[in-house]
């Protein structure tokens, strides 16, 4: 009887001694712990479009020439009961190569949108949201062929928009609008230059005539370097998969200013289509519209007597850009 209880006593100690060790091993390791869903959600794609075209002893004629455009699209996304914020940066740079002539841009863009959003359910489509906007470029942009004076510069000009209003998103359909009646538009040129020239709708210098030399100038007032406006802006946005492996992309932004020439529209339309191949390669082919009445074009001008060859401004045009391209798409967590 004493033997059978011991070993009844000595099998219980083992079998506990073994369960107590599996909880340890179980609490510690951390493989065995599930993780709890990130109210994150991440986007980082990158992407190279080249174009190519070369010509040797071709009797029609032609000018090779090679373009490469770089584009890159970051997104981090929290989403968490009834709020929302959604954050995305797009940077784009593009040169091209042509026999006879010197390197040149054809892309410059880097573009920074932040929106909070609350609203008050889960099932709402509707939010009351925040949203800012930034936009400027990398490298000095130039009116080809003069390369000799630059006709934009990084922060020069770079706009900023700040602004509460209402969106209605729809993530099933990949949908979303914005509405703000209270947005402040901020327009930098911190290019002392291009401020003088009134670039951009910037208050442009002020000049006196120089009394000891009739054809010279005094500068009397440096042109400023800030432009702040206060009106309503309108944004949408819209991706859809037209036919399988083709999608469809639409970012438009109205904006109009209460106090300078109310219902005069600035427009920045971009439309793209992409055509998928597979998961690494992609065609597309996009346009972008911009019309604002304070970017004004410019044209060079040369003086008769010096020769010397300057710029004017020629008042404010429908600036198009269309890009047809072909070329490597990699998306990473």
């Amino acid at each position: 009887m004493k033997l059978l209880r011991s070993t009844l006593l000595l099998l219980l100690l083992l079998c506990s001694s073994k369960n107590f060790a599996q909880l340890i091993q179980t609490t510690l390791d951390p493989n065995q712990v599930p993780k709890l869903p990130s109210n994150w959600t991440k986007k980082n794609q990158v992407g190279f479009d080249i174009s190519e075209i070369a010509f040797v002893n071709w009797s029609a004629g032609g000018t090779s020439s090679i373009s490469g455009l770089f584009k890159g699209e970051f997104g981090r996304t929290f989403v968490k009961g009834n709020h929302k914020w959604v954050n995305e940066l797009i940077v784009k740079y593009g040169l091209n190569k042509q026999d006879g002539t010197e390197l040149r841009k054809t892309d410059d863009a880097v573009l920074l949108n932040s929106t909070y959003g609350f609203r008050k359910d889960t099932v709402s489509n509707w939010y009351y949201s925040a949203k800012f906007n930034f936009n400027t470029q990398f490298t000095d942009g130039y009116n080809y062929p003069n390369r000799d004076i630059a006709i934009s510069r990084p922060f020069a000009p770079a706009y900023i928009f700040l602004g509460a209003g209402a969106e209605n998103s729809d993530k099933k359909k990949n949908r979303t609008f914005y509405f703000s009646p209270i947005t402040l538009k901020t327009t930098l040129v911190l290019d002392q230059y291009l401020a003088n020239q009134g670039s951009f709708g910037v208050k442009k210098a002020v000049y006196a005539p120089d009394p000891l030399d009739p054809n010279n100038q005094i500068l009397i007032e440096e042109g400023q370097k800030v432009k702040a406006e206060f009106g309503i802006l309108f944004t949408a946005y819209m991706k859809s998969e037209i036919f399988k492996n083709i999608f469809y992309e639409n970012r438009l932004s109205l904006y109009t200013d209460y106090l300078n020439r109310f219902g005069n529209v600035d427009v920045d339309y971009d439309t793209r289509l992409d055509l998928v191949v597979n998961a690494y390669v992609k065609a597309n082919i996009g346009v972008h519209l911009v019309y604002d009445d304070d970017i004004k074009t410019k044209k060079d001008v040369v003086d008769p007597v010096t020769g010397s060859t300057s710029q004017v401004n020629d008042g404010p045009r429908a600036q198009l850009r269309q890009v047809l391209g072909v070329g490597l798409v990699y998306a990473f967590q």
